[in-house]
């Protein structure tokens, strides 16, 4: 009974929703508001009452589990976050492997039903069924960590939040260039090119390899990348093969934006063949995997944002709808340097990491890359959302130009990443 009564209150959310409220541009520091946030200021952000610590029952939702770098990265963010504001951890109840289905739906009412006051999910295929289960229990708040729909989902008690993860690609793509540079240098190589296995061609996976050549190419401008797609986020085999037919292909450097160590297992195996190839992993340090290969990792801090989120609930105040912070908040990083990475390397990581903390760095400066040879000038977004089961558009948003004194603005008019374009240079082998 409780699902078909949160079934039709989904249909009436779909078809009652409202306009976003204003966006605002990510605050500087010296506003009221956090440095280096995005928080859309329409009329779903919501209340709550506030709670101590010893209180608050918080349930987590995640697609895999500790065997899954991603979601492993959530874990830690989560024990983290709940550590440091004295939140027990008897009092965080996690659901683990739980696919982008209406299981999701099942693990979130059960939570709730068990009196959780606000549930995680952290992959954007939950959204849909979260905010089913946010319509059937309006006094819980329900927060999707890839998601894009809260702002405009007419529900105070659906969130979402995402961190600048484009920051961390670029970083990384700093030591990849060095190490590039190295290898150019000495003869070993005699062409720049690098390959990233990616999970989906989804803007969350375009926005961060993009990111990624454009750090290489701030030391190698001439470097070029293969993209191998893989098609599921967490794929051991899979993610393998993917790095294998990159480095046949001539990638002497294989990054990723998929969730196991297949890819960073792979490098080292060639790298012990004698091949001069190396790896840049995600979300977690991969030197365990590839002790002589990995050069470093990608990584989002999301204790940052889990603990932001949770300490504007127990403090009883306004969660943004739609919350984004990065590097100058500690929400973003990268993993510890390898022993193969080039000369210089941490000296050039340091000089990426101040100008993006003063502002003097834009990743996306239209000035460093081209699309079909051309400089963009425009680049607009379309803010409507798109139901990830169905495929059906149920907000019709607002279109918004995402070019802004010369560079493209990523997650300012939302969070979850929306740059997609296909700069020259790059190239999807597999892209459906």
């Amino acid at each position: 009974m409780k699902k078909l009564l949160a079934l039709l209150l989904s249909l009436t959310m779909v078809f009652g929703m409202v306009a976003c409220g204003s966006k605002t541009d990510a605050p500087s520091g010296d506003t009221a508001q956090e440095p280096g946030t995005t928080e859309n200021a329409g009329d779903s952000t919501g209340e709550t009452t506030g709670m101590s610590p010893e209180e608050i029952q918080v349930g987590v939702i995640l697609l895999h589990d500790e065997n899954s770098a991603y979601d492993m990265a959530h874990i830690e963010g989560i024990k983290t976050a709940c550590t440091e504001l004295g939140i027990p951890e008897e009092n965080v109840t996690y659901k683990m492997n739980i696919p982008e289905d209406a299981t999701c739906y099942d693990m979130a009412a059960d939570l709730a039903d068990a009196g959780c006051d606000i549930i995680f999910s952290d992959s954007y295929g939950h959204q849909t069924h979260m905010m089913q289960a946010a319509a059937e229990f309006p006094d819980t708040i329900f927060v999707a960590c890839t998601g894009d729909q809260a702002a405009v989902s007419g529900m105070s008690n659906v969130k979402n939040i995402f961190p600048y993860t484009y920051e961390s690609r670029y970083v990384s793509g700093v030591v990849a260039g060095m190490k590039l540079k190295e290898l150019l240098d000495n003869g070993e190589i005699t062409e720049a090119k690098v390959g990233y296995v990616g999970a989906f061609p989804y803007a969350e996976v375009v926005s961060g390899y993009t990111a990624f050549l454009l750090g290489i190419q701030s030391i190698v401008p001439e470097a070029t990348m293969e993209v191998q797609y893989t098609n599921t986020w967490f794929g051991l085999t899979e993610e393998a093969e993917a790095a294998n037919v990159l480095m046949d292909r001539g990638a002497v450097i294989i990054s990723q934006h998929a969730d196991s160590t297949g890819a960073p297992s792979a490098v080292q195996a060639a790298w012990e063949a004698g091949k001069p190839v190396y790896s840049v992993g995600y979300n977690i340090d991969m030197q365990a995997a590839a002790p002589d290969a990995a050069l470093t990792s990608a990584q989002n801090v999301w204790a940052v944002l889990y603990k932001h989120t949770l300490e504007t609930f127990l403090a009883g105040e306004e969660i943004p709808a739609d919350f984004a912070c990065g590097y100058a908040d500690g929400a973003q990083s990268i993993s510890a340097l390898g022993k193969n990475c080039a000369e210089g390397t941490q000296e050039a990581v340091d000089a990426a990491w101040a100008g993006l903390k003063d502002g003097s760095l834009h990743i996306f400066d239209t000035s460093k890359f081209t699309v079909g040879g051309e400089t963009v000038t425009t680049s607009t977004f379309d803010l409507s959302i798109v139901d990830f089961v169905t495929g059906n558009v149920i907000y019709e948003g607002d279109t918004v130009e995402c070019i802004k004194d010369g560079y493209f603005e990523e997650s300012v008019h939302r969070a979850a990443p929306y740059f997609s374009l296909r700069i020259d240079g790059i190239t999807e082998l597999n892209a459906q």
